[in-house]
């Protein structure tokens, strides 16, 4: 187990977690998952108002806490890798401006080409 940054974790390459999390996360963003969702909550509503046993208001409440517990795991996860792609970029950006003001383009500018397009690598 780590304690680092998700975007700071393995490198350049992504891990099985990252990409893990990137499927998850357009998973749960889908009009599947919030029908899905739904039914859950429904599921739930209909298991306490038709008076079922407690084995089954506690499975329900359970499942719904599992979903909850998962997506904010991985809403921190993309929230973190998110923040820290931003962050690189106004860096980036903040290097080359400097670099602009002081000389001809060099690694700053290079620095920049590249995280330009870090949206596509996350």
């Amino acid at each position: 187990m780590t304690l680092q940054h998700p975007a700071d974790r393995g490198g350049d390459k992504r891990g099985k977690f990252e990409r893990l999390a990137e499927y998850v996360s357009k998973l749960t963003s889908s009009p599947a998952f919030f029908a899905f969702c739904l039914g859950l909550v429904v599921l739930t509503v209909i298991v306490h108002l038709a008076g079922l046993g407690l084995t089954w208001q506690l499975f329900a409440g359970d499942a719904m806490t599992a979903v909850t517990l998962l997506l904010l795991a991985l809403l921190k996860n993309s929230e973190l890798r998110a923040e820290r792609a931003i962050q690189r970029k106004l860096d980036a950006l903040a290097a080359a401006l400097l670099e602009a003001q002081e000389s001809e383009p060099g690694k700053a500018h290079e620095d920049l080409k590249s995280v330009i397009r870090m949206e596509d690598e996350i």
